[in-house]
């Protein structure tokens, strides 16, 4: 008779641990459920406000200067369209020699220029000998002492951005170059 009560403790332990089991099953589910939908509600609330931050494109001047704004916008957030991302394309070295003053002198020049997409930094790199042309034709009409100032290499680095902005053909479009890196400056 000892084994009979036994039995039904056991008996009743199992639907007691089945109970149990289904209760936690019920909740970790629920729990779940729960984090997926807070989850898909948090992810909308952001795709709705990038999408409220986006303005409708105007034509003209308009929509050079709002483009400008979200351009930022999506870079500082990480999501800058390909074809106005900023790229930086690097110059072979520069080594030139200066018109003299009174002394023959020369420039070793190393520069990065900053262009709008990588469309255009591949049309860059395939462009490089007419680019560098210019850049050299520039380079070798000065004199030493007029870049060797702060003042002087400002000057030339806008001289060397309205250069490399002209259009590659005749009947081309400025290049989007936004700006001229100096990544070395040396004159000797």
């Amino acid at each position: 008779m000892a084994q009979e009560p036994a039995k039904a403790e056991a008996a009743v332990a199992a639907p007691k641990s089945k109970k149990k089991l289904i209760v936690i099953l019920a909740v970790v589910l629920a729990l779940a459920a729960v984090g997926g939908g807070a989850a898909f509600f948090l992810m909308q609330k952001k795709e709705d406000a990038h999408h409220a931050k986006a303005k409708p494109a105007h034509e003209g001047e308009e929509a050079e200067a709002d483009g400008g704004e979200h351009e930022e916008e999506a870079e500082a957030e990480g999501h800058a369209d390909p074809k106005t991302a900023l790229t930086y394309v690097p110059f072979e070295t520069f080594t030139v020699n200066l018109l003299p003053d009174p002394d023959d002198k020369f420039l070793q020049l190393d520069l990065t220029v900053e262009v709008k997409g990588a469309e255009l930094a591949e049309k860059f790199k395939t462009q490089m000998p007419v680019l560098r042309n210019r850049v050299l034709l520039l380079l070798t009409s000065k004199k030493a002492t007029d870049i060797s100032t702060p003042e002087g290499k400002t000057q030339l680095s806008a001289e060397l951005l309205a250069e490399l902005k002209k259009p590659l053909t005749a009947s081309g479009k400025p290049l989007k170059v936004t700006q001229v890196l100096y990544t070395s400056f040396v004159i000797q």
